[in-house]
């Protein structure tokens, strides 16, 4: 074990205040009622937090077409009625409209991500944590449901880089399918969605059948399920398939989408897991003791996901938290029991002992076909060449501000790395 985990946590409150639109259910909000329900529980005193650089172009480039970045980069909410043969083409319109400052929060978000992994490789910390992060449906040439930069791809060819296998786990109620296809052909990384499939559920795919290509093929696993999924049902899956994956696979680093929109009581899903049993599965992957980058997701009931994010935090620092919720400026959110536990959801279960003892079987066999871990060499790792170098004076990624100056500022307005203690103030693009 570990004597204590070291964690940084990536946070710039730009994030939170992009607008998708009036009937959008995506709210960046929620960003920022997580972040404070962290201050206010005092977490930030136990992490080290970080603004993260806003990821490049070049950056981006890594996995999505130049013309699609060029295209983000270009489009506003003015220009965008003279480009409708593009917006068709990139799939952008009523999931993924264009809004003012689309650009700067992919390169936010995309950004804290790549920074996360970045500090994982350099040994700089044990766990990283974005919770702006965890777009995981962006294709490499188009957005797609509610994601337009894929930052976690990004993030595991980052980590690509230093591990010879990465894991990538996903609890979102929609399938990963963005990093799923990114990873489809390959060995190096295994990813493991466990989702709601069928009755045309968004996106459609994750069948326990799609199992990965050529090389790839056993190294994408799907756990399709179906409405109403409980606490004790999906933890006991999840630590059976995921102990079993771990063992097999023996990755040297895990990426872990925490989607919060397969809570009890989301907008836009349909399991009942209480908070708890959410964080239960982060629990189960903290306990593996390897390099961990976290970020979230989906979750579309933002006062739930502010809540499941902070208890997982907690549980990625070691720390209980009191269910009656501290003050803070989103404290109305939660009114009117202001308390962190959610009520049980009361959607029938669906999924049948028999169903989910046969999606287990199918899985495990599935592993049983994959070598006990793949011959990957590290020498195989890719060279760091075809990133550009920053300047490191310049890009301040890893700068920590002293304890005073930070409790200085927590006081003056809860907020990180502003005004003349910013570091990244020469960043801006």
């Amino acid at each position: 074990m570990r004597s204590k985990d070291k964690i940084s946590y990536f946070y710039d409150g730009d994030v939170g205040s992009v607008y998708f639109g009036p009937n959008h259910p995506m709210k960046p909000h929620r960003l920022c009622m997580t972040h404070h329900l962290v201050l206010a529980y005092d977490l930030h005193k136990k992490m080290e937090i970080y603004r993260p650089h806003k990821a490049y172009p070049v950056e981006l480039a890594q996995f999505h077409s130049a013309d699609y970045v060029e295209f983000l980069h270009r489009i506003t909410p003015y220009t965008q009625h003279l480009f409708s043969n593009e917006l068709a083409r990139y799939n952008l319109g009523e999931d993924c409209p264009v809004f003012e400052n689309l650009f700067e929060f992919c390169q936010i978000y995309a950004g804290g991500t790549i920074d996360a992994a970045r500090r994982l490789n350099n040994q700089l910390c044990d766990i990283a944590i974005n919770w702006a992060g965890g777009l995981h449906h962006a294709k490499k040439c188009e957005a797609s449901g509610f994601c337009y930069i894929n930052d976690l791809v990004l993030g595991i060819l980052e980590l690509l880089k230093y591990h010879a296998r990465v894991l990538y786990i996903d609890i979102d109620v929609h399938h990963g399918d963005g990093v799923e296809e990114a990873f489809y052909f390959t060995d190096r990384v295994m990813t493991v969605s466990f989702h709601k499939f069928g009755d045309m559920f968004f996106p459609g795919t994750g069948d326990v059948k799609d199992i990965g290509e050529r090389e790839g093929k056993y190294y994408a696993i799907n756990v399709p399920l179906k409405d109403g999924i409980d606490d004790n049902s999906f933890t006991r899956l999840f630590k059976i398939i995921i102990s079993k994956v771990v063992d097999m696979y023996q990755p040297g680093a895990i990426v872990l989408q925490c989607g919060a929109d397969s809570l009890a009581g989301d907008r836009l899903g349909c399991f009942n897991l209480s908070i708890d049993g959410h964080a239960e599965c982060v629990k189960i992957v903290k306990k593996f003791n390897l390099p961990l980058l976290v970020t979230g997701g989906g979750g579309y009931t933002k006062e739930n996901v502010a809540r499941c994010w902070t208890v997982e935090t907690g549980v990625l620092l070691d720390t209980e938290l009191p269910n009656e919720i501290p003050e803070n400026e989103y404290i109305k959110y939660f009114a009117p029991d202001c308390l962190l536990n959610i009520p049980n959801g009361h959607i029938e279960n669906l999924n049948s002992k028999s169903y989910l003892k046969t999606i287990t079987m199918q899985v495990l066999e599935n592993l049983r076909s994959i070598q006990h871990a793949p011959g990957v060499q590290m020498q195989e790792v890719p060279p760091d060449f075809y990133i550009p170098d920053f300047d490191e004076d310049e890009q301040n990624a890893d700068e920590r501000m002293d304890q005073h100056t930070q409790d200085k500022q927590i006081q003056r307005d809860d907020e990180y790395y502003d005004g003349d203690n910013d570091n990244d103030h020469n960043m801006d693009m």
